[in-house]
């Protein structure tokens, strides 16, 4: 059988199973979106343009005695106050080469493999820009007491009482708590807690902890959750955000996200932010792929953004962690 004939069954091949390789590449894409989860979603329609605007109505401020009515007097009427916050969304995209020696001892097993490899390469970097987004908040807590990051030591690791702060802070500013899982199945009102691995092996000791094993009922759960402590439940993402030796004595200083729903915002382009496999078999270059020795395998986000919507609803507590 000549080069040019398996071209053409190959590309027929890749043509049919595009639908199971694009959702091989979404699945594994969303298996590492933690940070990503929890956003109030927003897509912008096509031809839009590359920004979208979230906007949110301000509370009224309760003064009792601008409120107190005087007997058979009309008061002022109040104003609506809106706060905005923009987000302009990018691209993110790569590929992988196949040579046409590959392509003859199996192209489809190629881009089966490829496209698990590109979706957890795709599904890091939009957990990255997600995670990034959400730490770049002002709404900073310091374990240990400590009032800056190069103060803190490994030793100021997370504790129930930093947790339990964290919630106090939530509270104080009205943040309206998750009552679903991701499923959109009701459960108990809880805030969300993002941490690395390092950071819940620390808090797991405490007696407090109850982890979901524990759970007195068959409540619906998030993907991920590992337990719960006073009205916030845990997930772990391996992609937490690490200050690499920007402690005290250069020690690692963790990043844990406590939240409240509608704390930030996740945008795509009416729902074009799934990733998308590209294939070219051989000899889809021309001239410049003269010998029909390449082909690609690649994948897209066509666009995506991420945005703090309300700094307040959103701690983040930066700390050290065990050894």
């Amino acid at each position: 059988m000549s080069n040019s004939n398996t071209t053409i069954n190959t590309a027929s091949t890749t043509f049919l199973n595009k639908e199971y390789y694009d959702r091989k590449l979404l699945e594994t894409a969303k298996t590492r979106l933690v940070h990503a989860q929890y956003g109030q979603k927003r897509s912008i329609p096509p031809h839009s343009g590359k920004r979208v605007e979230f906007r949110r109505y301000e509370l009224f401020t309760p003064d009792a005695d601008r409120l107190t009515l005087t007997e058979g007097v009309t008061p002022d009427g109040q104003s609506l106050e809106q706060s905005r916050v923009e987000a302009e969304v990018k691209q993110y995209g790569a590929y992988i080469e196949v040579s046409d020696l590959l392509d003859m001892t199996g192209f489809d097993t190629v881009i089966n493999d490829g496209a698990e490899l590109l979706g957890e390469q795709l599904g890091t970097v939009i957990e990255w820009v997600t995670r990034d987004a959400m730490c770049a908040g002002t709404n900073v807590q310091y374990a240990g007491g400590k009032t800056a990051r190069n103060a803190l030591l490994a030793t100021d690791k997370l504790t129930t009482v930093e947790i339990r702060k964290a919630v106090r802070t939530l509270k104080k500013k009205k943040a309206k708590m998750f009552n679903t899982n991701d499923d959109g199945k009701l459960r108990r009102p809880h805030y969300v807690c993002i941490c690395s691995p390092d950071a819940t092996f620390d808090l797991q000791d405490d007696e407090a902890w109850e982890k979901v094993s524990d759970y007195n009922n068959a409540e619906a759960i998030y993907s991920g959750e590992i337990g719960r402590l006073f009205g916030v439940v845990f997930v772990e993402s391996t992609e937490a955000k690490v200050y690499a030796g920007e402690g005290s004595g250069s020690a690692d200083v963790h990043a844990t996200l406590v939240f409240g729903q509608n704390a930030y915002g996740c945008v795509d382009i009416d729902g074009g932010g799934n990733v998308e496999m590209i294939v070219y078999g051989l000899g889809s270059a021309g001239s410049a792929d003269p010998l029909n020795q390449r082909a690609t395998v690649g994948a897209k986000i066509n666009a995506y953004a991420a945005t703090i919507l309300n700094g307040d609803w959103l701690v983040r507590i930066e700390h050290g962690v065990s050894a």
